[in-house]
């Protein structure tokens, strides 16, 4: 008996320097660094669960924090996941403008299409956020307005081989729609299947657009009964 109630004394020891350990690590945390593992936390869970199957208990839970803490930092889930969306945003039209330094058209196209595997291959969890439908209004917009931007730095490639190659100009925002919609679109049928090689995608979407700009014609027509 009193083996056991020495053995009961040194377990509750143990726990209560187990958990008085537990609360100084997270006081030693700074607030930047909670911030940054609140956003680690919540951009995994959003990823694998999205918005409506993440609870602010969870991602609390997760930190070893309690709800309030969240609450603090980003006054509830959809401040949180708002912050998340803006930094993949900003991370992935980073990455494709700052792709673009090549000089040839084809080359352009390449290294545009390689700068969204990248990503996709790179920041996951950030593109299966991106590619959800948004729950939240956000002043960062959605995936579709995000693809609109970096269409607007293709736009100028394009724009220059039209009026190089004596198309309108001004149908230029149009084709730079359609590429970058059908990169993205391939990109997210990729994100699943990873095959083929993302140099091997690449390379068929590029071919694809590449030839079908080459052979543009000026005036396209429809050879279809509809004409309206």
């Amino acid at each position: 008996m009193i083996d056991d109630v020495a053995t009961d004394s040194s377990t509750n020891s143990e726990k209560s320097r187990t958990s008085s350990s537990r609360r100084a690590r997270r006081v030693r945390m700074t607030g930047k660094e909670r911030r940054e593992q609140l956003l680690d936390i919540g951009r995994a869970l959003f990823a694998d669960k999205g918005f409506e199957g993440t609870s602010v208990e969870e991602i609390a839970a997760r930190a070893g924090v309690s709800k309030p803490v969240v609450y603090e930092h980003f006054g509830g889930k959809e401040g949180l996941y708002a912050v998340v969306v803006d930094r993949e945003m900003r991370q992935l039209l980073d990455m494709v403008t700052g792709a673009l330094t090549a000089g040839h058209p084809r080359e352009l196209l390449e290294q545009a299409a390689f700068a969204l595997l990248d990503y996709i291959e790179s920041y996951t969890d950030g593109f299966r956020i991106l590619v959800r439908d948004s729950p939240v209004a956000q002043s960062t917009g959605t995936f579709a307005s995000l693809i609109s931007d970096i269409a607007t730095q293709v736009e100028d490639i394009l724009g220059l081989e039209f009026k190089a190659r004596g198309f309108d100009p001004k149908l230029a925002p149009l084709y730079a729609q359609a590429l970058v919609g059908m990169v993205a679109l391939t990109g997210q049928w990729w994100l699943d299947v990873r095959k083929p090689k993302k140099a091997e995608v690449a390379a068929h979407l590029v071919n694809l657009c590449w030839h079908g700009l080459e052979n543009l014609e000026a005036k396209p027509r429809l050879i279809g009964h509809r004409k309206s």
